[in-house]
């Protein structure tokens, strides 16, 4: 009980002293704090729209949230989920464009696989350097950022552009790859790519706590030597790793490409990725 009760006081008092000091600076700034405080909380929740704006935009943090997660578990900074998630996007976006006769049926599952596996392969590239070659995850992802970004705007402006704009964008999926928005919310974008994404948290917190695997994961972040030693492969662990990563932040699409735009556009990311 001791252990759970702190697991739930450390992120709320986290929030509190983020908040506090955020105030703080407002507060030094010559603005009332608890004028500034009321106008988040309106912001965030006043009303139907609001609060599913909200959780519209905390949709691609939980996913890429979990694609930090999950390698530091193992002893791994994930730097390039900007990366993996661009990518994964595009793959969205891609699927739509290139077989736009799709079944309803599986349109959306097709195009979510697309970006997973696109994501994956983004992740899988630094996990198995790391494995490999001993070349450190935080460089190779960071550079795999800028040629990711790379590719996309090439592929977007080179096979997939859109003729009605001259926006960097990709054509309009057809209408059965799109996600359905969540009734409550009113006109606000949030679709089912959030319960999806809960459903990603949930799985996560399964896989590393519940599986023979993520006891491996586990054990190699704690101590890679004493993990090899009791005959865990700490290289393959790196790669599977750093490889989940990057499907979890390819899910960014789903509610980016499919819940939303309906299409791919170069730099729709404020930096979720970091």
């Amino acid at each position: 009980m001791k252990a759970r009760l702190t697991a739930i006081a450390q992120p709320l008092l986290a929030l509190a002293f983020g908040l506090s000091l955020g105030l703080a600076v407002t507060w030094a700034a010559g603005e009332n704090p608890w004028r500034v405080l009321k106008i988040l909380a309106h912001g965030a929740f006043g009303s139907r729209e609001d609060f599913g704006q909200t959780l519209f935009y905390a949709t691609p943090l939980i996913f890429t949230g979990l694609a930090v997660a999950i390698p530091f578990r193992a002893g791994l900074f994930n730097i390039g989920a900007e990366g993996q998630l661009t990518l994964g996007a595009l793959a969205m976006a891609a699927a739509g464009a290139l077989w736009p006769g799709c079944p309803r049926v599986i349109a959306p599952i097709f195009a979510a696989l697309a970006g997973c596996l696109a994501g994956a392969f983004w992740g899988w590239i630094p996990g198995y350097l790391k494995a490999r070659r001993g070349s450190h995850e935080v460089i190779n992802t960071i550079m795999l950022n800028f040629i990711a970004a790379g590719i996309a705007s090439y592929v977007t402006l080179a096979f997939l552009k859109s003729p009605d704009t001259q926006n960097p964008e990709t054509r309009l999926l057809p209408g059965q790859f799109m996600l359905s928005p969540l009734p409550f919310f009113g006109e606000a974008h949030v679709s089912l790519a959030l319960p999806i994404a809960l459903l990603a948290a949930f799985a996560a917190w399964g896989l590393l706590f519940k599986t023979p695997l993520g006891f491996e994961i586990r054990a190699v972040g704690q101590s890679e030597r004493a993990a090899t030693t009791a005959g865990i492969p700490a290289q393959r662990i790196h790669i599977i790793a750093m490889s989940i990563a990057g499907g979890l932040a390819g899910c960014v699409g789903l509610g980016e490409v499919l819940g939303n735009a309906g299409r791919f556009r170069v730099g729709f990311s404020p930096d979720f990725g970091f």
